[in-house]
């Protein structure tokens, strides 16, 4: 239990430590369509905070990532999330047109 309550500790000063530092762009720019970033680098930062305090568990956590069922899983959120991130596309341009043609009148 002592051991446990150690790991979430040092897990959560891990975590607090290195999230900040990431610099990623913002979710509305135009070259950005990945919206799968975010929650793999969460996994990367996972992944590497386990496999410093048990290699075989973070094993198991990569063997599990790479099994052929969560590989098809990821590639179809990925192609939905890239059809999703393309409609905010033409939602925003869309806005854009309406709020510079009829309310400011360009």
């Amino acid at each position: 239990m002592l051991q446990s309550r150690a790991l979430v500790i040092a897990l959560i000063l891990l975590l607090s430590t290195t999230l900040p530092e990431v610099q990623s762009k913002s979710l509305f720019d135009k070259d950005r369509r990945d919206l799968l970033a975010i929650p793999e680098t969460i996994a990367s930062y996972f992944y590497e905070a386990v496999n410093k305090v048990y290699p075989k568990v973070s094993q198991f956590f990569l063997d599990t990532v790479q099994s052929p069922t969560v590989i098809a899983a990821r590639q179809r959120i990925a192609k939905e999330a890239t059809k999703v991130s393309i409609m905010f596309e033409q939602l925003i341009e869309k806005i854009k047109s309406v709020w510079y043609t009829r309310i400011l009148g360009y």
